[in-house]
């Protein structure tokens, strides 16, 4: 993998990219053009030829547990990948982080925009400003999200390189709308609906909530394309 101001590599490679939600590619796939559906064992599959090399996109919900239900091995082993990027939204910890910033951890590779610094990855959103002070204070993370530690376990198992590109949708001093990780299903995922009856529950404060975190959403999508289209592979 090179980032920004690297000389292109001369021969194509496959680069596999891991989400928990198929929009989070979304400025990605913008850019891609087209793209074919994958027969993969997720919620969300595709391919596309970008710049020469070859994508795989692949979405299963939030967590480890939906990821490694994605990336069996036998997958991985037919699949050749050069590398797996975990990548997608994150929420920040570090308060002097902004909405859109790009984050992650690339090894001892050239930073370019991206701010590097530990992911926290675990398996509950962090809701309140008060828990995201309290994980910085204890971890030092810049950024906490859910897929990162698994999708590095899935790459060392393969023996593939690991990297981690996120944009940041919430920030550390801003409290999520709801407690989303009361409406997940048994299989870990969101649920759209109990989240919007939650929300009409109190429409007058958590739907513009919502709307607001969807549209950071969408910024934090359209960073991500931008990163990855300046990108040198």
């Amino acid at each position: 993998m090179r980032l920004p101001g690297s000389r292109r590599m001369a021969i194509a490679e496959t680069w596999l990219l891991v989400a928990a939600e198929a929009r989070e590619f979304a400025g990605i796939l913008r850019r891609c053009g087209k793209s074919s559906k994958l027969d993969w064992p997720a919620r969300f599959a595709c391919e596309a030829d970008w710049k020469g090399d070859r994508w795989l996109m692949i979405a299963n919900g939030p967590g480890p547990r939906l990821v490694h239900q994605a990336l069996p091995s036998k997958t991985l082993e037919r699949t050749h990948v050069s590398a797996i990027i975990s990548t997608g939204f994150c929420g920040a910890l570090d308060p002097t982080l902004r909405v859109g910033d790009i984050v992650g951890q690339i090894g001892d590779l050239p930073a370019g925009r991206l701010k590097t610094g530990e992911i926290l990855s675990t398996d509950h959103v962090a809701v309140t400003s008060a828990e995201k002070s309290h994980l910085r204070t204890q971890t030092a993370a810049i950024a906490i999200e859910m897929e990162s530690a698994a999708v590095a376990q899935i790459a060392a198992a393969s023996q593939v390189p690991f990297y981690c590109v996120r944009a940041v949708s919430d920030i550390a001093a801003e409290d999520m709308p709801l407690d989303f990780n009361l409406y997940r299903d048994a299989e870990g995922r969101f649920s759209r609906s109990r989240i919007a009856m939650a929300a009409l529950a109190r429409p007058f404060t958590r739907v513009p909530a919502l709307l607001r975190l969807e549209r950071n959403c969408q910024l934090a999508a359209e960073a991500l394309g931008d990163f990855f289209a300046d990108c040198r592979f």
